[in-house]
C-alpha cells in the first residue's frame, strides 16, 4: 500500500531541520551571486595581439574607453604582439577565467590560423569563451589601373584568358589578402601567380607600379590610393556595399558564376578565456552591445572603412565556426602550411 498522506507532513523538528538547510544553502550561493553582481569590483585587462596602430588596436581602445566608463573600472589594454598573434592569444588562454581579462582578437588568429598553422598552441574553439563580434573589415579587390579591367566579370575573363600569366599580390602566405585571393581564384575557377609581401604596404606599392595585377586587400588600407586614383577598385567582398565605398559593387553583385554568394571578410571581436561565469559573460556582452550602438563609435569605425556589427556570445561562437570552415577550404586549396 502507498504510504498515508499523513507520512509526508513534516513533524516541526523535521521543518527547523530544513529551514535550516535552506538557510545554508543560501549563505553559500550568496557570496558567489554578489560576486558577480558587483563585477567588475577592479580594473580590467584588454588583451590586443597586434601592435598599436593597426584596426583592431585602434577601435580594441575605443571600446576600452567605452567599457571603462559602464563599468566604473579602467580597461587597461595590452598589446601583446608576435608570432601571428599567437602570443597575445597565449596570453588570453592562460588567464583566470574571471572576467578581468578579455581578448580583442581577429578573423587572423580566431579563423585563419588553425588553417594555416601546423602546430598551433591554442584552439580557438575549446580555448576562449566568446562575447561578441564587434566589426566586419571588408576587403576589396584591386587592380592596377593599366590592367584592360573595369569589373569583376572582366578580371575573371582575363584571367581565364592567361591562366598563370596575371599575378596578385598578398601582406604573405597565410594572410586574410592572400587566402581571400585564393578563395576568389577557386570559386571562379581562375588562376594566378601568388607574390607575397611582408605586409600590405610594399604589396600595395608593387600594385601601384604594375609589378602585379591585382591583389586583395582591406578597405581601411586601400582607400586613401582608391580615393587618390592610384588604383582601380572593382568590388568589394562583403555581402553588402560599404559605406566608404558606396559606388563599388560587391563580388556577389558581379554575376560571375561561382561567386554569386562570395564573402570573404576580415573582423574583429572580443573573447575571454574558457570557462567564464555565464552571468559574466552576458553582462560583458550586453555591455558592448551598448558600446556598439554609441553613435560616434558607429561614425568612427564605419568612416575607417570597416562596419560595426554585434553578434552576442551564441551567435559569435557558430559565426566562429563557420569562417574557420571557410579559410580552410582556402588554405587546402593552396596547400598554405606555415610552422
Amino acid at each position: 500500500m502507498p504510504p498515508s498522506a499523513d507520512a509526508f507532513i513534516p513533524s516541526p523538528a523535521d521543518a527547523g531541520r530544513r529551514k535550516l538547510i535552506f538557510g545554508a544553502g543560501a549563505a553559500l550561493a550568496l557570496p558567489h551571486a554578489l560576486a558577480q553582481d558587483r563585477w567588475p569590483s577592479r580594473p580590467v585587462r584588454m588583451i590586443i595581439p597586434f601592435p598599436p596602430g593597426q584596426a583592431t588596436d585602434i577601435y580594441g581602445r575605443l571600446f576600452a574607453e567605452r567599457l571603462s566608463r559602464i563599468w566604473g573600472q579602467s580597461v587597461v589594454v595590452e598589446n601583446r604582439a608576435g608570432a601571428s598573434s599567437i602570443i597575445g592569444m597565449e596570453a588570453v588562454k592562460s588567464s583566470a577565467p574571471d572576467g578581468y581579462t578579455l581578448g580583442m582578437a581577429s578573423s587572423g588568429p580566431l579563423a585563419i590560423n588553425p588553417s594555416v598553422f601546423a602546430r598551433l598552441s591554442y584552439d580557438p574553439v575549446k580555448d576562449f569563451t566568446p562575447i561578441s563580434l564587434a566589426f566586419i573589415a571588408p576587403l576589396v579587390v584591386l587592380v592596377n589601373n593599366e590592367l584592360p579591367a573595369r569589373n569583376v566579370a572582366e578580371l575573371v575573363a582575363l584571367l581565364k584568358k592567361q591562366p598563370g600569366r596575371l599575378s596578385y599580390a598578398s601582406g604573405g602566405p597565410g594572410t586574410s589578402q592572400h587566402l581571400a585571393c585564393e578563395l576568389f581564384k577557386l570559386s571562379s575557377k581562375t588562376y594566378a601567380l601568388h607574390i607575397p609581401y611582408k605586409g600590405s604596404g610594399p604589396a600595395l606599392t608593387d600594385l601601384i607600379g604594375g609589378q602585379v595585377q591585382f591583389m586583395i586587400d582591406s578597405v581601411s588600407a586601400a582607400l586613401g590610393h582608391i580615393q587618390a586614383g592610384r588604383v582601380r577598385a572593382l568590388a568589394v567582398t562583403s555581402s553588402r556595399r560599404n559605406p566608404s565605398l558606396p559606388d563599388v559593387p560587391t563580388v556577389a553583385e558581379s554575376g560571375v558564376a561561382g561567386l554569386q554568394d562570395f564573402e570573404a571578410v576580415g573582423w574583429g571581436g572580443l573573447v575571454g578565456p574558457v570557462g567564464m561565469p555565464p552571468a559574466v559573460t552576458q553582462k560583458i556582452s550586453r555591455d558592448f552591445a551598448d558600446v556598439l550602438r554609441d553613435d560616434a563609435i558607429v561614425q568612427r569605425v564605419n568612416g575607417s572603412g570597416s562596419v560595426v556589427r554585434a553578434l552576442p556570445a551564441g551567435e559569435f561562437a557558430r559565426f566562429i565556426a563557420d569562417e574557420i570552415g571557410k579559410w580552410s577550404s582556402a588554405a587546402r586549396a593552396s596547400n598554405t602550411r606555415l610552422d
